[in-house]
């Protein structure tokens, strides 16, 4: 059966804006925002510091609430759902990897990979957390906690967790802000190709225009609004 449009549709916004009170005044950190993001579809979202690029995040996973507007997954509105319900989404749908690695340090490698399979009680949790890490090329640091692993090795497993329950939706910011030039490629360029082999949809939030290169679509900000968008 062919996919139509509206279920090929992972993430929709509709009119979405966010304000916030700051001295006396509501501040607009995003107006007016129209976006569809595709299944299977790598975007890349820049734009300067404060343009609302990680509220823009925040509000697609349902980690804020907009002040206006509606926010849809795989096309069921969910800004006005309960913190309980988005926390299930988020368990089951979607993915994240942060600047900061976010790993738990009192937990092996290999454990951080399994605890979102774990949480959902996934089967085949270490097999498949054996398969990610040998993905990112750590298949010999499983046993290590994050203590003992570099900034790459720690961002490589963080990659591997966010796979590891197969999200509908992976929202990546600033994957790379914390690493070096060169480890910072290894983990983007590990990251398109996982993404494109697990098929998983992809959301990066980025100020680097190489990044962003590697997109099938950038949407610029400016001022908390669209300012453009080009496909590749």
């Amino acid at each position: 059966m062919r996919e139509t449009a509206a279920n090929s549709l992972v993430l929709s916004l509709k009119g979405v804006g966010r304000r916030l009170p700051s001295g006396g005044r509501m501040l607009a950190i995003l107006n007016a925002i129209d976006l569809d993001v595709r299944r299977g579809e790598f975007v890349a979202v820049l734009g300067p510091s404060g343009s609302g690029k990680s509220t823009l995040l925040a509000l697609m996973a349902g980690l804020d609430r907009p002040s206006s507007g509606e926010v849809l997954f795989e096309g069921e509105r969910i800004d006005a759902w309960s913190e309980d319900r988005l926390a299930l989404l988020r368990r089951h749908k979607i993915g994240f990897v942060f600047q900061a690695f976010q790993l738990l340090g009192n937990l092996t490698a290999r454990e951080n990979v399994m605890l979102p399979m774990e949480l959902l009680g996934l089967s085949q949790a270490r097999r498949r957390a054996e398969e990610l890490l040998g993905a990112v090329g750590l298949s010999e640091r499983g046993h290590h906690y994050p203590s003992q692993l570099s900034g790459g090795e720690q961002q490589r497993v963080a990659l591997a967790r966010a796979f590891s329950p197969r999200p509908a939706l992976l929202l990546a910011d600033e994957p790379t802000g914390n690493l070096d030039g060169a480890t910072g490629r290894v983990v983007l360029d590990l990251l398109v190709k996982m993404r494109a082999e697990e098929g998983a949809t992809l959301v990066l939030v980025t100020h680097d225009p190489a990044v962003a290169e590697l997109a099938d679509r950038r949407i610029h900000l400016l001022d908390g609004r669209i300012e453009r968008e080009e496909a590749t």
